[in-house]
Formats: C-alpha cells, sequence, structure tokens
C-alpha cells in the first residue's frame, strides 16, 4: 500500500508537469532510499513554475497550509508532506540564525542543490520518472561511507554543520572526508543557539548504534572545546588500570555511551539515559589524583555534579532532564557496588527509592560495567561474567516495585483517625514509607503512625 504522502507527492507532480514544471524527492528521502533505510519525512522541490501556480495547484488538491512562506514551504492539511521550491541563502549574522533567502522558480536544479550540506543530501529523485540527479557525487559518497560537503563557500556559512557531519557520521557509520573535517575546524560554533546544538546531539544520540563517533569527530574538528568542554577534559585522563583497561577517562565515557546505546530501547527515558551516560564520570576531572602511586577518583559521582548541571544548562533548561540525569549520575556506582558486596535488602530498598527511575538506573550500571574493555577485547566475557549480578539487582527490583505497589499510609488516613494536618504527619508519614520499604503493611504504618502522634498529643 503507497504512503498516503507519496501518493500526495505524485499528485503535486503531475499538476505541476501539466503547467511545464519538475517535482523532485530531495534530502534525506532520496538518501535513505538508496539506502534501503525508511524515512517518513517525505520531502519534495518544484521547480519551473511560479508561486502562484504551485499554489493553485495545492488549492485545487486540499487546505494549503504555509509553513513558512518567506523560505517558499508549503504543506496540505492532514499529510506530512514540505513541499519546498528552490531557493539561495546567504549567511547576514553569527551562528545558526540570520540568513537572506530568495526564493526562486527557475533557479535550475544544479544551483539548487549546491546550497545543501552535504553530497549525499543533495540527491535529487524526479517524482514522476524516478531519475536521479547527482550533481556532486552524492552516491559515490554514499557507497564509500563518506559525508562530504558540497561547497566549500555555503558551508563554511552555517557552523551548525559542522555538528551535523558529525551527526550524521555516527547515524550512518560513515567517515567525515578530510576536507570537510578541515573547513569544519575553523568555524565559530560559539554563537550556535543551544537547541540547535541540543538537536543534533540528540539526534546522534537515539538514532546512532554508535554515538562515540559524533565525538570522536568533532575531536578531529577540534571543536569539542566550546559545548563539549566537560568531554575534552577527560581526554588523557588517567585511570587505575586495574580497574580500567581501557584507558583513559574519554575511551572509558565513549564505550560506556556506545554499551548504552545497546540499551536504550529499554529505558524508560531514552535521550536523558543516554545523557546520563554520557555526564556520569564527568567528575572525574575534579577529583583525580594520585595517592602512594595509586590513580583514584573519590567521590566524583557527588562531586562532578556541578560540572555536569553546568554542561547541561548550556544545552537544555529542561529541570526534569537535569534533575534526572544529575540523579543518574550521583547513584551510578551504587547498584554494581551493593551487588558487590551483598548487601542487605535494606540498602537495596533505600537505593531504589532514592533513584528518579531505578530501572534506568540499573541499565546505566550495566553499560558502566560494560564499557571497560581493553585493547585485547573480552567484550562477551564481560557480559558473561556481569549476568549474576544483573539478576541479583533485578530481583531486588522486583522486590522494591513489589512492595511499592501495596497499599501505603496517607495523610488522610490520619486525618480520619480524628488528627489535624500539622508539621507532626511529614514526619511521621516518612517514618511509615520506611516501614513500606521494609515490607510492613499499611495497617502497621497505621499503627505506628498513631501511636507517635497520640504521644506528641499527650506531651503538647
Amino acid at each position: 500500500m503507497e504512503n498516503k504522502n507519496i501518493g500526495m507527492a505524485r499528485q503535486v507532480a503531475q499538476g505541476v508537469a501539466r503547467a511545464g514544471g519538475r517535482t523532485y524527492y530531495v534530502g534525506g528521502f532520496v538518501r535513505d532510499g538508496l539506502l534501503g533505510r525508511d524515512n517518513k519525512d517525505v520531502d519534495i522541490e518544484v521547480h519551473g513554475v511560479t508561486v502562484q501556480t504551485l499554489e493553485a495547484i495545492l488549492d485545487g488538491l486540499g487546505e494549503r497550509l504555509e509553513l513558512g512562506a518567506s523560505f517558499g514551504v508549503m504543506s496540505l492539511r492532514h499529510y506530512e508532506l514540505d513541499i519546498a521550491m528552490p531557493r539561495s541563502e546567504k549567511a547576514t549574522g553569527r551562528g545558526h540564525r540570520d540568513f537572506a533567502v530568495c526564493v526562486d522558480p527557475f533557479l535550475g536544479e544544479e544551483k539548487a542543490a549546491r546550497r545543501r550540506d552535504f553530497t549525499v543530501n543533495a540527491l535529487m529523485q524526479d517524482v514522476l520518472s524516478g531519475e536521479i540527479l547527482d550533481f556532486f557525487g552524492g552516491r559515490e559518497d554514499l557507497k564509500r561511507g563518506l559525508i562530504r560537503h558540497v561547497d566549500d563557500r555555503s558551508y563554511a556559512e552555517d557552523p551548525l554543520r559542522a555538528l551535523r557531519a558529525a551527526q550524521f557520521a555516527a547515524r550512518f557509520g560513515f567517515a567525515v572526508a578530510p576536507e570537510t573535517t578541515e573547513l569544519s575546524a575553523a568555524m565559530k560554533l560559539a554563537a550556535l543557539p543551544g537547541e540547535r546544538v541540543m538537536g543534533e546531539l540528540e539526534k546522534a544520540l537515539l538514532k546512532a548504534e554508535r554515538p562515540s563517533v559524533f565525538f570522536e569527530e568533532l575531536r578531529k574538528m577540534r571543536q569539542l572545546s566550546v559545548w563539549f568542554l566537560e568531554l575534552e577534559a577527560l581526554i588523557g585522563l588517567a585511570q587505575n588500570p586495574a580497574f580500567h583497561p581501557e584507558g583513559d577517562v574519554w575511551t572509558h565515557t565513549m564505550q560506556v555511551l556506545d554499551e548504552a546505546a545497546i540499551l536504550r530501547r529499554a529505558a524508560k527515558e531514552p535521550l536523558w539515559f543516554m545523557l546520563s551516560a554520557l555526564c556520569h564520570d564527568m567528575g572525574k576531572a575534579v577529583t583525580t589524583e594520585q595517592s602512594g602511586g595509586v590513580l583514584h577518583a573519590y567521590a566524583h559521582e557527588t562531586k562532578g555534579l556541578p560540572v555536569v548541571e553546568r554542561f547541561l544548562r548550556r544545552l537544555t533548561r529542561e529541570t526534569r532532564l537535569t534533575r534526572y540525569v544529575l540523579n543518574m549520575t550521583a547513584l551510578h556506582m551504587k547498584p554494581n557496588m551493593l551487588a558487590a558486596n551483598d548487601a542487605r535488602v535494606k540498602s537495596y530498598m533505600k537505593l531504589y527509592d532514592s533513584a528518579v527511575c531505578p530501572e534506568d538506573l540499573l541499565l546505566l550500571a550495566k553499560a558502566d560495567h560494560l564499557g571497560r574493555v581493553g585493547p585485547e577485547g573480552g567484550r562477551e566475557a564481560m557480559c558473561a561474567a556481569y549476568a549474576p549480578t544483573e539478576t541479583a539487582l533485578r530481583e531486588m527490583l522486583t522486590l522494591y516495585e513489589e512492595r511499592m505497589r501495596q497499599p501505603c499510609l496517607m495523610g488522610r488516613d490520619l486525618v480520619e483517625a480524628g488528627f489535624k494536618p500539622g508539621p507532626a504527619f511529614a514526619e511521621v508519614l516518612h517514618d511509615a514509607h520506611k516501614l513500606q520499604l521494609a515490607g510492613r503493611p499499611r495497617e502497621e504504618q497505621l499503627k505506628y503512625a498513631l501511636a507517635v502522634l497520640r504521644k506528641q498529643k499527650r506531651e503538647s
């Protein structure tokens, strides 16, 4: 069954053809089609007819929407279809903010394609005939697995493209062409809006099999220092080889990130989980020291929280995200430590209760453990060795969840028992929650709370 957006694209193309123009699929839709990947974002570009003619064609097909009138971008209600006209752009400000856009329906296919960022994104495919236009060697670059920019001048005008190059390399497992890396190294990324940087980071973290490639490419471009300064500080930061045969903190973090990518489908909050994997050892930059000839980074998981928060604030103002990542960072070592020390049930219950997302915390602990593969490999053996730990941690999590599903004492229970709400409620409810963590039933929690409140009433 044909995708309805593709069906509508054909209807638009037929109307444009009758008016003497041509319509092309452009961008990622063409690229991913040649790679055999699914892409639901259908973008078409209309050439050779006036804006007024295109508007009339769309009005005859449905309710026309203006997605960006000044950019020549339209759509139709009930369709996920971007319909654009050829345009040229010129940077007029700093960063990814200000561009002078000129819509020109008769610009020509090659000039229109030249404004694209990379050769693999500059491919065009005729909607009706299927003919592919490739002015810059995009198909060959797809075969070679190469991210290569189209035009020196237009590429250099948009510093966000340096991040996009790294992001595409990570998503597709491609390499960035040396000339593109060199040009990207000269770009000024400081003026970019944080939300645009976060947008590229999010795609790398959620869509790449190996998100580490994103950061390795930025490292080659010498572009970590503006937005990822806290990560750059981990390069060359040594660790105790007895625990970290993989090498420095940067190498460990990249390995943990790739392990997290394997687990992210199971995470309750995939993006936040991936950011936690990225940030979990940032504190080692401020705590690593040598004592008695041994390297250690005591309390890095807590002393490093201001470092993590500074990093996140640069990219986002989402408080729930920040709270999650800080919580996960602070707790990331505890699950494996409890299992290694054969801790009591009480310790597990306390840990899970302090976690904003216990399920994701266990995934992070697993990624952290597996992100220690040395030069000689051995990941499969590490996975097998970790299996008993994971089983124990999940058994305790199941117990915690069972206890949390049991009825618990509420403030209204105390009111129904004849007590007026006050400061004492918070204290007794807090203690009642501890009883619930210990597996004590609601009746026992109530009995305890009433005894405390009656005693306080007698003594007041």
